[in-house]
């Protein structure tokens, strides 16, 4: 079992920044990778960027050259900055414990971050 504790969600203005945050209660890199996903009213949740434990990142297409996430094992934390927002980021985001194959990870209880005028 892994717990997860999301924070830095909130309100920003377009073309503004939010830096997220999510700690887990055991060694993040016990893991395959660590996840973020965003969740709009009436969408799929997506995901949005990965970070693995040797340290490769993949992103989704929407976010390149705005989001990074990274990672602090000491803290087993790990973080995404998001610049550049817009309104279509509008979401929940939550964080995955990605174990890697078929198996099921964990999920945090998702942070809301709305970008509105």
């Amino acid at each position: 079992q892994v717990e997860l504790v999301e924070s830095g969600g909130g309100l920003v203005q377009p073309g503004g920044s939010l830096k997220l945050s999510c700690t887990a209660s055991r060694s993040i890199v016990d893991f395959y990778a660590m996840d973020w996903y965003r969740q709009s009213p009436g969408k799929v949740r997506e995901l949005v960027a990965q970070i693995g434990n040797s340290g490769w990142t993949n992103y989704a297409d929407s976010v390149k050259g705005r989001f990074t996430i990274s990672g602090d094992n000491a803290e087993n934390t790990v973080y995404l900055q998001m610049n550049s927002l817009i309104p279509e980021d509008t979401a929940v985001y939550y964080c995955h414990v990605n174990l890697g194959g078929l198996r099921v990870g964990y999920w945090g209880q998702g942070t809301q971050v709305t970008v509105s005028s």
